[in-house]
């Protein structure tokens, strides 16, 4: 009852048995948790604030060519006729570009296309250069980009504006030009475009392999440029960056700088610093964060609940869990399918699979419909297990159902039957992936391959590498191909 009176008056009174879980969580050795062993439900949420709040259509990874392909564009027929002339020039300006060599007046060329250059136009063309970076044109690449780059500035009735900035400093990321991806943004300040989330994001993940993680984090939070529209200070954009990069440690130190330089926390703060100190494993610390919410006068929101249900399921509280349930519809909170998962999630992780059961049961019953990931957790979890029936049986419901499995619920099934020696429908599974249109990852391959290996079926391992290279993921994995090969 002690932490009752840690609240500030205007936080209910039911808010207090948060506390009391919580503190039953320090009961037993915490060793965090790892976010590549599993779907990322208690981070994801959040990370999807990062991805979807800032106006920038860059994503992590390269673009597809069907990228603006929808069934919303065939509605505006002048708006889909102004997206295709807009793909035409662009082909057109890479094909102009594809001939630079050192005899060639690119310059000229472009000018003589004659093309009404657009916002669009600069943002295909440079789509286009992006998708086709590999090792061996890379530096070709870099150079391409940056010619068309300083030819579209010249041009009349055109502006650049951050997100083309932000668009060849990806170019340059990815071709390893990072003394000319830092001028950019020296650019982009002087020429008064603020630096935002983006811009970050581009420099971190570039820079963090290179253990400067630490120094960009730092420029940028003595820049004053740094602006992100969503959040009240620009902190909370950076740490919203870092934990979308799995930068659970630089989480920690610009939470104490923000701290040191008089920001006040508010609930997205103390919702990525919680999921930081959980991935760490630092329960104690992550308590301690909790109460101080509830001392700042925050009440629990969607974020915080979804955080508490999977340490609650990881640490194997399942009636714990269901009284924060109980407790969410007091206050007003009904859980969602994503709240259901994420302590499924949690309680498959700590091996408790008839509470996995009871919750997916009590989910129904609350009129939440489980979807592919719901699903796909319980299949992981009977396949963890050893109970490929069980397994099974779900992936069939899930079926029954209309949710069509997706690649890691495949990449699960195609598991468990190795982990029975069942080789045979293993492949079967494989075949039926692809014929419904699901493709195949490089770990569903590796899935199947790893285990053939271990289980002295080298010609049908290499079978199934063959089949991956026609489909295309030799090109994409090709360092890892090679390993595959000497097996």
């Amino acid at each position: 009852m002690n932490s009752l009176y840690l609240f500030a008056p205007r936080i209910i009174h039911n808010v207090s048995s948060l506390f009391i879980i919580s503190r039953k969580l320090c009961d037993g050795s915490f060793d965090g948790d790892k976010p590549e062993n599993g779907f990322g439900c208690i981070e994801e949420p959040l990370k999807r604030m990062s991805r979807y709040s800032d106006f920038d259509p860059v994503s992590d990874e390269k673009p597809s060519a069907n990228e603006y392909e929808s069934p919303v564009w065939g509605k505006f027929s002048m708006r889909r006729s102004f997206f295709d002339n807009a793909k035409t020039d662009a082909r057109r300006v890479l094909e102009v570009l594809e001939q630079d060599s050192p005899g060639v007046d690119t310059k000229s060329a472009l000018d003589e296309l004659r093309i009404r250059l657009s916002g669009l136009v600069v943002r295909e063309v440079l789509l286009g250069i992006l998708r086709n970076v590999n090792y061996a044109n890379k530096t070709r690449c870099a150079k391409l980009g940056y010619k068309f780059f300083v030819w579209s500035s010249q041009q009349d009735n055109y502006e650049h504006t951050a997100n083309t900035y932000h668009l060849i400093m990806k170019i340059f990321a990815d071709c390893e030009e990072f003394k000319a991806m830092w001028r950019l943004v020296d650019e982009m300040i002087e020429n008064g475009f603020p630096t935002t989330a983006r811009t970050f994001n581009i420099l971190i993940c570039t820079c963090g392999g290179a253990g400067l993680a630490r120094k960009v984090v730092e420029r940028f939070i003595k820049s004053k440029t740094f602006n992100y529209r969503p959040f009240k200070h620009s902190y909370n954009a950076i740490l919203l960056s870092l934990l979308s990069i799995n930068q659970y440690k630089l989480i920690e130190w610009v939470y104490q700088q923000m701290l040191v330089e008089g920001n006040s926390p508010d609930i997205l703060t103390f919702n990525v610093v919680m999921c930081a100190k959980y991935r760490l494993g630092k329960l104690d610390q992550f308590h301690r964060l909790l109460e101080e919410m509830g001392r700042s006068g925050f009440s629990p929101d969607f974020h915080t609940y979804n955080i508490l249900l999977h340490v609650l399921g990881k640490g194997d509280k399942p009636l714990a869990a269901l009284n924060l349930l109980n407790h969410m519809k007091e206050v007003g909170f009904d859980p969602t399918v994503l709240h259901f998962t994420t302590l499924i999630d949690g309680l498959s992780r700590a091996g408790n699979l008839d509470a996995c059961t009871y919750f997916f049961n009590e989910m129904i019953k609350n009129g939440c419909m489980p979807d592919v990931v719901c699903y796909t957790v319980m299949i992981s979890g009977y396949i963890v297990a050893g109970e490929l029936e069980k397994a099974r049986e779900k992936f069939d419901e899930m079926i029954i159902q209309g949710q069509l499995p997706n690649v890691f619920t495949y990449n699960s099934m195609i598991r468990g039957f190795c982990m029975a020696g069942k080789f045979k429908d293993a492949c079967l599974m494989l075949k039926e992936m692809e014929s419904r249109g699901c493709n195949p990852n490089f770990l569903v391959y590796s899935t199947l391959v790893n285990n053939m290996r271990n289980a002295g079926m080298l010609s049908e391992a290499h079978e199934v590498i063959r089949h991956m290279v026609e489909k295309g993921q030799y090109v994409t994995h090709i360092s890892k191909f090679k390993k595959y090969r000497r097996c």
